[in-house]
This record gives C-alpha cells, sequence and structure tokens, in this order.
C-alpha cells in the first residue's frame, strides 16, 4: 500500500516529489492520485456548488441548480449501493457521512 492510501491524504507524503521543481511556472500543476475517497469528495465539491453552498471555482459566484445538485447525490448513492460490502470502513463512513450532509443541504434548498 502507497504512503498516501495509508494517510487517506490523496496526495504523496511529505513534500516535493520527485522531478517536482517547487513553483517552476513551466511546470504542470500536481493533480492528487486519484482514489475512491478523493473521488468522493470531488463529486461533493461539485453538488456544494451546484447547491450554491460555495463559490464556483471558475467563475467565483455561487448558483443554485438543483436539477445537477440531485444527479450529482444521486451519482453518489449509485456508488454507494455498487461498493455497499467493497468499500473499506473509513471508504463508507465518508461516503454515508457526505451523503447525509447533501441530502439535508438539498432539502433545505428546496424550500
Amino acid at each position: 500500500m502507497a504512503d498516501n492510501e495509508r494517510t487517506g491524504c490523496g496526495c504523496a507524503a511529505g513534500g516535493a516529489r520527485e522531478g517536482d521543481r517547487g513553483g517552476a511556472q513551466d511546470s504542470p500543476p500536481q493533480m492528487p492520485q486519484v482514489t475512491f475517497s478523493t473521488f468522493i469528495l470531488s463529486l461533493a465539491s461539485s453538488a456544494l456548488v451546484q447547491l450554491g453552498e460555495v463559490p464556483d471555482p471558475d467563475t467565483g459566484r455561487t448558483s443554485e441548480n438543483l436539477l445537477m445538485a440531485k444527479h450529482t447525490i444521486d451519482v453518489l448513492t449509485m456508488l454507494q449501493e455498487k461498493t455497499r460490502g467493497c468499500a473499506d470502513a473509513d471508504e463508507a463512513r465518508l461516503l454515508e457521512g457526505v451523503l447525509y450532509e447533501l441530502r439535508m443541504k438539498y432539502v433545505v434548498h428546496r424550500k
């Protein structure tokens, strides 16, 4: 198991990796390793933007798109159903918690 999988942070543990240039402008941005948890958190972040809870990173503005928010919550629900019994305990807890929070926020926005 890689260090980043053990730490759950989704990125390389312990600073710069070989080949990193410490912020050089010609270096492409480094993306975190894709794990189940980072994927879930990415979808949750999108849902928060769609709910108008946080600004869209591209525009800096908040706006609601409840249809897309519901779709994203439905995608997370499908992932929960499909990974039941396969995800480890931390992943299952993360997904359960994210879904609870998003569903509660969705209900508030629907009123």
